[in-house]
């Protein structure tokens, strides 16, 4: 479904109303636009952040096409970074005017869900997931954080806006996808496609101590920059059947662990397909169409092949959000080769359906507020 645009509302700050801030939004299923909206209000756990740099994701442009159901005027985003604008009475140990991130995870740490060590999953299945979802994201010149005290992670110094706002989703989810795949040290894994989510994913394995890396991507800069980030083969699909390029690779024995970051039924199944049994399938992909995802029965051992099969939403919370700035300070990792297109907000619908369409060799757009 091509997503349409509607017209921009008038950009200059004079002609704005009081109390009033442009947002990027999905209007309705299939159609997106700018439009204003009143600042958000701070209660006293909550905080206000000024956006000054966000990530747009494949997630937002599956959003638009439904694929978590109809949503109205309904601002984008879950990937940004910002200053404190305002502080809820109940916050403590941050202060107005400090740099700050947020996790595209905001869990609210009382709920069942939460005590359970779903955080994740906060107040039901895929409740953590606030941005965008059950709330309006930040696509925004400025938005709305709740639980502020556990969910606000201060930026270093040495880091800048645009490395923290990677840390939100891409190397958070990334990075998750490789620790669910339970990678034994010296172990093998394949990493089915090399967006950022699966670029991460390839990171992470080699961080965990994964002694054969396989990343499966069709696209030649996606390929290299795989390469870059780890792997040490690249497949690829249009070329020849992964499954069977993964097994030779492995001498038949398949895969410790297969990651899929993708978000596709064929995908899935050749995940399940050339992981050795024992071995773990960890799914990060985003699913966003269909009714059903199928298993293979004799590759999954008609039930009894022992593979374990791994589903995930990022974690969230400042805890994590500074460990993985940590890494970037540190040098384990630079997020930033995969910032491919600079966009400021006023051009953000054309970044949107660029992403959209994945043309001009994108691969993550960033987008910078004044």
């Amino acid at each position: 479904m091509a997503t349409q645009s509607t017209t921009a509302t008038p950009r200059s700050s004079s002609r704005r109303l009081p109390g009033q801030m442009r947002c990027f939004v999905m209007k309705r299923i299939g159609e997106v636009g700018m439009m204003e909206k009143p600042l958000p209000e701070c209660g006293p756990n909550d905080a206000i952040i000024r956006t000054t740099a966000a990530l747009i994701c494949t997630s937002d442009t599956h959003t638009v096409k439904g694929a978590v159901g109809e949503r109205f005027d309904h601002t984008l985003g879950h990937e940004a970074a910002g200053v404190i604008q305002k502080l809820g009475s109940a916050v403590t140990g941050f202060k107005e005017g400090q740099r700050v991130v947020v996790n595209a995870i905001t869990p609210c740490y009382h709920c069942m869900n939460c005590q359970r060590g779903y955080t994740s999953q906060c107040g039901g299945m895929l409740g953590g997931w606030k941005f965008a979802n059950v709330k309006d994201g930040n696509m925004a010149e400025y938005f709305h954080v709740n639980n502020a005290q556990a969910n606000l992670a201060p930026i270093p110094d040495e880091l800048t806006d645009e490395q923290a706002a990677y840390c939100c989703d891409m190397l958070s989810t990334g990075f998750m996808a490789a620790e669910y795949a339970n990678i034994p040290i010296g172990g093998t894994v394949a990493v089915f496609a090399q967006g950022p989510i699966g670029l991460m994913a390839t990171v992470g394995a080699r961080l965990l101590g994964a002694s054969q890396i396989i990343g499966v991507e069709s696209m030649p800069h996606r390929q290299k920059l795989a390469l870059r980030y780890g792997a040490d083969h690249i497949v690829d699909f249009s070329k020849e059947d992964p499954v069977e390029a993964i097994m030779n690779l492995t001498h038949g024995e398949g895969v410790d662990a297969a990651i899929e970051a993708l978000g596709s039924d064929l995908t899935f199944q050749q995940c399940i397909r050339c992981t050795r049994p024992g071995g773990v399938i960890s799914n990060v992909g985003y699913h966003g169409d269909g009714d059903f995802i199928h298993i293979p029965r004799m590759d999954w051992g008609v039930g009894m092949s022992d593979k374990t099969i791994r589903t995930g939403l990022c974690p969230g919370g400042s805890e994590r959000m500074s460990r993985l700035m940590r890494l970037i300070q540190t040098g384990r990792v630079d997020p930033l080769p995969m910032t491919t297109h600079r966009f400021s907000f006023d051009e953000i619908e054309k970044a949107f359906h660029l992403m959209d369409n994945k043309k001009d060799g994108i691969i993550k757009p960033l987008i910078t507020f004044a």
